[in-house]
Formats: structure tokens, sequence, C-alpha cells
């Protein structure tokens, strides 16, 4: 599974999906560029999910919010206090780790949180270094995962500090009050937003799938205290395994994984990850869904001195609503897209590889190919074909190589349908379309090309 991972990684920078970021640097801190493909593909996962869950829904709108906000919103949310990991130092080489995942791996037990027992595990258990295999370890201590940052004001000190956000719901529960009073909104009602989030992370790693700057798609779903919850959190789990299964998941390869009553977070009354069999490490998160409680509202009128709550007219009833709140990694929803659809195929003439993203979601959907790139006829027929393509649909013009050439080239991109002009075109007005799973071709109408596309999306 791991050379898997290792032939992906490999493709998505020939290819231009994942580019090292800095690398004319050396890189830098495991951070990563969307090159044009890999661009397209993001632009597409994050416009399926607000169709899904925003524009289709009357019960959802949308918000767009600051990375920098006002620094008691973290010391409200409890981020400046307690949003840290357990992180641990190898005395030989230097490097740091996370405590909490050394222990268990060593061991098989979860001890987050728990800085003694993790400390007296490393020791006893001689754990040992992954880089040099020292087990020479400092304290065990904690690190929080905020990035600090100065604003440039008159006060200075500790009034100049402010954060990067941590996760994209801060924006949310604090505009709370505005979009209820600007909106028709009735409770239940969800607020989402697609955003970048940094965490100060002591490990990234697995290419894409934890970085210290990333993007989440996010929903807080405000619902009556009153209301007996437990259906409405099951339907949004099958809602965000449905959308696993739109960017290529196998139903066999999402599994959910419910954290135990004394490792949940102290807002949360119970919390559920959906997660995903990657090739490095097996199944691991996805996403996530956890219900909040009335913890944030609460916690930000208190501090701010602004009450959050919501008035039912109907009932002549003012509450503060509890909140579910379904969380979707946009890296990581990329990363699902990426592993679902690398596909090595043998054929009868050699072998190839294919990216199957689901068609809706190929960074392009159909590729134009000039037969012959020194026969000015073809091309210009081609560039005209590829003018009326690209007004509806993501195209890409290809004269490089034979066509053979061209059509790998494609597959590797995951374009679902390659169209081909050739001297037949010139007489009768069709071309040569060929489609990407099943390599099969077929004669269609130029007239009829944007019809024939849109029926097989």
């Amino acid at each position: 599974m791991q050379d898997k991972m290792q032939k992906l990684v490999a493709l998505c920078k020939r290819r231009g999906f994942v580019f090292p970021a800095s690398e004319i640097y050396g890189g830098f801190a495991n951070s990563y560029t969307y090159g044009p493909y890999g661009s397209e593909l993001k632009k597409n996962i994050k416009d399926l999910w607000w169709k899904t869950f925003v524009s289709s829904r009357r019960d959802m709108v949308g918000i767009d919010g600051p990375i920098i906000l006002h620094p008691k919103l973290w010391e409200a949310s409890g981020h400046v206090g307690g949003f840290n990991d357990a992180m641990v130092d190898c005395k030989q080489c230097k490097k740091r780790f996370r405590a909490d995942h050394l222990v268990e791996e060593a061991t098989g037990q979860d001890f987050e949180g728990e800085l003694e027992k993790m400390q007296e595990v490393l020791v006893n258990e001689k754990v040992k270094c992954k880089v040099c295999g020292s087990s020479d370890w400092s304290e065990v201590r904690v690190f929080n995962l905020m990035f600090k940052t100065e604003m440039n004001t008159t006060e200075g000190g500790e009034e100049n500090i402010a954060y990067l956000r941590p996760e994209t719901a801060g924006a949310i529960f604090i505009e709370f009050k505005n979009v209820v009073d600007s909106s028709r909104v009735k409770v239940p009602f969800g607020i989402a937003q697609i955003g970048k989030a940094f965490r100060n992370e002591i490990v990234a790693g697995n290419f894409i799938f934890r970085l210290r700057e990333f993007e989440q798609m996010e929903i807080e779903y405000f619902i009556d205290p009153e209301l007996a919850w437990e259906e409405l959190f099951e339907d949004w789990l099958l809602k965000q395994e449905q959308f696993a299964m739109a960017l290529g998941a196998k139903p066999e390869d999402i599994r959910r994984y419910e954290h135990a009553q004394e490792k949940l977070s102290h807002y949360s009354k119970k919390t559920v990850d959906i997660e995903y069999n990657f090739p490095f490490g097996g199944f691991k998160e996805l996403f996530g869904l956890a219900h909040r409680t009335d913890f944030d509202l609460k916690a930000h009128a208190e501090a701010s001195g602004t009450k959050l709550e919501y008035f039912d007219a109907a009932n002549n009833r003012r509450f503060v609503p509890h909140v579910i709140e379904p969380t979707f990694g946009l890296d990581r929803s990329i990363l699902t897209a990426l592993v679902a659809a690398y596909t090595e195929e043998e054929l009868e003439e050699g072998s190839r590889i294919v990216m199957k993203f689901p068609r809706n979601l190929a960074p392009v959907t159909v590729a134009v190919f000039p037969l012959l790139k020194n026969k000015p006829e073809l091309v210009a027929k081609a560039e005209e074909v590829f003018a009326n393509l690209s007004m509806i649909f993501k195209a890409e013009f290809d004269d490089n190589g034979n066509v053979g050439k061209r059509y790998r080239r494609q597959d590797e991109i995951g374009t679902p349908f390659c169209v081909t002009i050739d001297f037949d075109s010139l007489e009768d007005d069709t071309v040569t379309v060929r489609d990407r799973d099943t390599m099969e071709q077929e004669r269609v109408k130029i007239e009829e090309l944007v019809g024939y596309i849109q029926e097989k999306l």
C-alpha cells in the first residue's frame, strides 16, 4: 500500500496536481502547492460540497469570515488555554514527536492528555526514536497549536498578540446573531463556511493528510435544545459517508469511529469520525461529526456581553441553540479523491496509469486533439470545436505527440473524454470521442457533442 502512495505522490508532481512548496529552497515545513490540475480538482470538490450542503438546501446559509479574529474569541473558546498536544524531544537527534502517538504505537494504549503516564511508558518500555533509534527522551510537555502573530497597533505588549485561526468554526459562532438578524433563518438551520485554518502541528506528514496550513469545509447546524437529536445526528453521518463516496471512495474503505466518552472534548456530547482507508497506516480520520451542545454560544455570550439567543416566535420561546457540527477536511478530501482514483491497468499493448475520478470532479472534462498538428485545416477545425466546448466544460487543447501518447497523458490527468478531429471530420462534421474508463471510441456529430458529454456526466 505504501508503494501505491509513493507512486501517487510522484504522479501528482509529474502531472501538476501537487508540488512540494518552496522546493527550489529545499522545501518548507511540509507545505504544498496545488498545481494546475490540483487547483481545478480542489475547486471542483469545494463546488460539489457547497452545492450539496448549502445552495441546494433551504435550511443552510454561508459566510466567509476572516482568518485573523479577535484574540478574546480564542480565550473564550478554550483554545488559548487548552488547545495543546503532548510533545517530546529525542535528546540525541533533537527530533520532536507527538508523545501520545509514540506511546500508542508502542503499546496500543491511548493516554492522550495524561502526561505522566506517557512519560512512564517512554521510559519503562524504552520506546525508540523513529529517526536515530535512541531511547533518550526529554520530559513530555504541552505545546499550544495556535500560530501567534502581532497586530500593528499602538498599545504594545500583550495587546498586540493575535492568532491565525486554528479552525473555521469560531467565525461562525460569533456571527450567529448577525446571521439571525439579517436572514430569515429558522431553527433548525446551518451556517457553512469554507476557509483556511492553521495549526502548528508537532508532526505533520503523510503528503497532504496532515498540514500546518489546511482548508476546512465546516457547518454549524443550530437546533432546539429540546429536540431529540439522535436521528438528526445519524442523518448527518450518512450524508458525510455519501459525500466520501461522491469523492470516489468505495463503501468498504469507509468506516465510523466513535470517540469514547472519557476522551470527548469538554464541549462534546458525542463525536464520531468518518474514517477512510488510506495507503499509509490504514483507516484515519477524514470527516468529523460532533454534538457541541450550547458551549460555544454561551461562552462567547459571556465573554462578549452580547446575548446569542434565538427567539422562537411560533412558541414564544427564547433559547440558546445546541449545535451539531459536521466538519470536512478539504485537503483530506482531495487526497481521498486522488487515492481512490489512482488505477494501474494491464492492457494488451502494455499498461497504463489512469486517474478514474468521478467525472464531475475531473480537473479536465474533455481534451480536444487535432489528429496531426502540421495540417492547418485539422488544427483550425479542432480549435473551433475546442472554443465551443470550453464555453461549457473545462477543456484542454492537446496537439503534442501522437494520439496514443496524448491518450496516456490525459488518462493520468483523469480526463473523461478525448475528442479527436481527423480528416473525416472535415467531410461529415463528426469526431471520435474516446471514453477514459472503457477506452471505447464512438463517432459523434459535432453539433451533438455538448449534449453527448452532458448526458455522460
